[in-house]
């Protein structure tokens, strides 16, 4: 069989040959000797059979409908090599035991993006194409812009610095990008990638100028992540920039009058939760929106926002000390104070600090506890110029009755639901999120309630389980949605804030009496840790209760690393 193969090629080449002397009209045509022709020719007017299907072929040919890829102009910055392909990239390091492949639609996205993330790099899974690029390679500068435009957004909103990565890196991989490594900042944000062994890497970074807090626009570049990353959608480089578009310029869900509507009842139930009545209600209700209408005049003149809280923390203080001037009777003038603190206190940037710090983004976590502890002194000096004012005219508050907190637990447990329902609005969530981090926030606080008052379990170690049911909930939720864990649980923590102990300090340092003024801030402080670490920790437990592909061949290995500290 494979001799009459042969034969029929040898004839193929023959006739071409001649055809080819014919059309260039050839004059002398000398007869081919009997050594040139085969004794296994076929004899005139018999066409040879037609090779079959299976034919060996050459195993440096090309394959069926592909073609040289059209050179790039010379000078562009993001030209591929000449060996690159979308399609079938050249790995730059192959370990013998291959790499494991991870599928796409098992698990979410966050997940499989943050596992490969604290994998080597040598040991990554090879990831399946998504969104399919064309057959001259993927537009390198316009995907890594498009990638850099995505984590500005997250991480101008407020998400951790991990999670933005993840989001970089599942853009890039979705278009065909593969090995870039993106790097996250507290106001850079930078990708680099490298087609090759041997190509020439291209990076690209960008600045986060402004950040300010709109979870709707959060969950909306979630939703155009989870999208590209999606098999069953497909989401060109033009598509993705029009959406992307469509969200910067999407209108806050809610007026500005909401807005300070949300802050002035968010003042009022908290000062309900730590025993006020219905004039303190209204009183801290009525500071905290003074105080937010002067911080938007000051943030109106382009004013930093340290001074923005001081100014904001000084209303609800001196309604305060009017009401404890006023010596009216059954009236906790301190509670008005420590309403408007919790409507303040930065609870949402000190999660996000601690949770830097504990996945291992130490610089981003600096810089963001720096930011806290400068809210917080602004905080600080607001209240206690109100207070040494207070002091000198004759107001004499007594610190012991801030932390006697009347136990009433259905109040309380409402005052709460209210409490974390317009905080939500402040952080512009959706709608449809609202009541989740609702509920949420009300299981924080039975939680706590339970711990403490029932279980005489100091506030520290309950507020830190609280936290963490918090967390395990809320990372529960956003997988479920496929969407970001910040909206659940950012408003949820609101009633575990140290508002009490942190108006105690304040109190004390007042007054003269500085250590103890000093321990009960550090007691505040200690509050807050425990709810950004609870929080980290009920959302790092949550991911046992989910299986995540490709995690399983480096889990030791990246087990060892994290917890010896090499």
């Amino acid at each position: 069989m494979e001799r009459f193969r042969i034969l029929i090629r040898q004839v193929i080449t023959e006739r071409r040959a001649r055809r080819v002397a014919e059309a260039n009209g050839a004059e002398d045509r000398k007869p081919q000797s009997d050594e040139a022709r085969s004794a296994f020719a076929p004899p005139p007017g018999m066409e040879p059979e037609p090779p079959e299907e299976d034919q060996p072929t050459s195993e440096f040919a090309l394959p069926p409908g592909t073609g040289p890829v059209p050179p790039e102009p010379e000078g562009s910055a993001f030209r591929p090599p000449a060996t690159y392909s979308a399609a079938h990239s050249p790995p730059a390091y192959t370990p013998g035991q291959g790499f494991p492949v991870a599928r796409m639609t098992e698990s979410p996205w966050q997940d499989r993006m943050r596992t490969m993330l604290r994998m080597p790099v040598d040991v990554r899974p090879v990831p399946e194409l998504v969104q399919k690029p064309s057959e001259t390679g993927p537009a390198v500068g316009r995907v890594l812009d498009l990638t850099l435009r995505i984590g500005e957004l997250l991480l101008a909103g407020g998400e951790g610095s991990e999670d933005v990565e993840a989001a970089m890196f599942a853009v890039s991989r979705s278009y065909g990008l593969d090995r870039c490594e993106p790097t996250v900042t507290f106001t850079m944000l930078s990708i680099t990638h490298q087609p090759s062994v041997v190509g020439d890497p291209v990076s690209a970074n960008r600045t986060v100028r402004r950040r300010g807090t709109d979870y709707t626009r959060l969950a909306a570049v979630y939703r155009l992540v989870d999208d590209i990353s999606a098999h069953e959608y497909d989401i060109s480089l033009e598509e993705a920039y029009r959406r992307l578009a469509e969200i910067r310029r999407n209108r806050h869900p809610y007026p500005t009058w909401v807005l300070t509507a949300a802050a002035g009842v968010l003042a009022g139930a908290a000062s309900v939760l730590v025993g006020g009545g219905v004039v303190v209600f209204f009183a801290a209700a009525l500071g905290a929106v003074l105080g937010d209408r002067m911080a938007w005049v000051f943030a109106g003149r382009g004013l930093p926002e340290f001074y923005q809280f001081v100014v904001a923390a000084m209303p609800p203080a001196a309604f305060g000390v009017a009401l404890k001037l006023a010596e009216i009777e059954d009236i906790k003038a301190s509670a008005v104070i420590t309403g408007g603190l919790f409507a303040l206190l930065p609870g949402r940037a000190l999660v996000a600090a601690v949770q830097d710090g504990l996945t291992g983004f130490y610089i981003t976590a600096s810089a963001r506890l720096l930011e806290v502890m400068y809210l917080f002194i602004g905080i600080i000096m607001g209240v206690l110029v109100v207070l040494y004012l207070g002091l000198q005219l004759g107001a004499s508050p007594k610190p012991e009755e801030v932390l006697q907190i009347t136990q009433r637990p259905l109040i309380q447990i409402a005052a709460s639901m209210v409490l974390v329902f317009t905080f939500a609005i402040l952080l512009q969530q959706e709608r449809s999120t609202v009541w989740i981090v609702t509920l949420n926030g009300a299981v924080a606080w039975v939680t706590f309630g339970a711990l403490h008052y029932a279980g005489g379990i100091p506030p520290v170690p309950s507020t830190a389980v609280a936290a963490g049911l918090v967390g395990l909930f809320g990372q529960l939720f956003s997988r479920y949605r496929f969407a970001s864990a910040l909206p659940y649980v950012t408003a949820a923590i609101g009633p575990l804030l140290p508002g009490s102990a942190t108006y105690y300090g304040l109190l004390l340092i007042a007054e003269d009496r500085l250590n103890e003024g000093l321990g009960s801030l550090v007691n505040a402080a200690a509050i807050a840790l425990a709810i950004a670490i609870g929080v980290n920790l009920g959302s790092e437990t949550s991911r046992l209760f989910m299986r995540i592909p490709g995690a399983a061949s480096a889990a030791k290995r990246r087990a060892a690393k994290r917890t010896r500290g090499y």
